[in-house]
């Protein structure tokens, strides 16, 4: 079951002009609660003006081994976004020594380290998960090797620059690194422009043997992610070896005419204790659930994260969209209760599970 902790900020590391990293430190009666697996994030919380406001960030350290002691420190990092009530305090107030209210980590965009070849196309702050399960995967498995396409903007607003080429100089046979710069042209490498699906395409196959890749790591902004998948689908990589991870999406709307259901009622478990409780028209499932146990696992309340997953033990329900959950999840009966509404008149969640 996923819980906050208060932790002290250890040290707030300035990456770019939009962009910070947060060391955290973990006290050692926390260390097994944070252990983490490569690629997994946390969910940060503070109260503003009365709103409980939560954010996810990955952990960009790479991830304990699972012989050695739980982390005592975590590593994230943050990108400014226009208007974010929570990017703005850590990138203008957030100081060492100050508190934050941290989730125990969560998150399947993960890699557990296997001899193979693997890849990650990444944009902005998508490299944030990616940088932990590549340096975690090099130091641990001598026989895996790791080809990492970034896009960013410009140089100066590339995000863990200096860890980057720490990395590619301490396996420069094992690292394959390739940069484009949307917005600036380069002295060498590959010529400036976005990386969509037609580029992507051309692009793969002169970079790497694309069928022998075991592992796609997918992440940052919806565009970019969107069209990669489309291309390695386009080259034939099989959907299972594909794993993707969004950073954000707009907002939508509900379907025309979609409704409650008169007299709805969600009936839900959670840390071993079960209730039921009536669903407000336009409500989904996890606000229903927090007016009664405010408790309820969550963060981003988008479809994106995945901390609100839950498994459907029986009704029906719609989900707005889905953007955390793989398609072997869905067909097991798993859903995100921030996006979920109920189709039947009683609907049956397990959060244990």
């Amino acid at each position: 079951m996923a819980r906050f902790h208060p932790l002290p900020v250890a040290g707030v590391d300035r990456l770019t002009d939009d962009s910070v990293a947060l060391t955290l430190t973990v006290p050692p009666e926390l260390r097994e609660e944070y252990r983490y697996a490569a690629g997994q994030h946390l969910a940060l919380r503070r109260v503003v003006d009365g709103l409980d406001v939560r954010r996810t960030y990955s952990i960009c350290s790479p991830a304990p081994a699972p012989d050695a002691e739980g982390p005592s420190t975590l590593r994230v990092g943050v990108r400014l976004v226009e208007g974010g009530a929570f990017s703005t305090y850590a990138l203008k107030e957030i100081n060492a020594g100050d508190e934050l209210e941290v989730m125990t980590p969560a998150g399947r965009f993960t890699l557990d380290p296997a001899p193979g070849v693997y890849a990650a196309i990444v944009g902005g702050s998508g490299i944030t998960p990616v940088l932990s399960i590549m340096s975690t995967l090099l130091a641990r498995e001598p026989g895996a090797r790791f080809c990492l396409i970034r896009s960013d903007r410009t140089s100066a607003s590339t995000m863990f620059l200096e860890e980057v080429a720490d990395l590619k100089d301490r396996y420069p046979e094992r690292l394959q690194l390739v940069t484009v710069l949307s917005r600036e042209e380069q002295q060498a490498g590959l010529p400036s422009g976005r990386l969509d699906r037609e580029r992507l395409n051309g692009l793969l196959p002169a970079l790497l043997p694309v069928e022998r890749v075991a592992g796609w790591f997918l992440c940052g902004p919806f565009g970019l992610v969107q069209g990669a998948e489309r291309a390695l689908r386009d080259l034939g990589v099989l959907r299972n070896r594909i794993h993707e991870e969004i950073f954000h999406v707009d907002s939508v709307a509900p379907p025309p005419g979609a409704t409650t259901p008169a007299h709805s009622t969600v009936t839900a478990r959670l840390d071993g204790r079960g209730g039921t409780w009536p669903v407000q028209d336009g409500e989904s499932l996890l606000d229903t659930v927090l007016r009664n146990r405010p408790d309820a696992p969550y963060a981003c309340k988008g479809g994106v994260c995945g901390t609100c997953r839950a498994f459907l033990v029986s009704g029906e329900v719609r989900m707005d969209r889905n953007f955390a959950l793989e398609r072997e999840e869905t067909k097991a009966g798993y859903v995100l209760a921030c996006q979920s509404h109920p189709v039947t008149e009683k609907v049956e969640l397990d959060f244990d599970r």
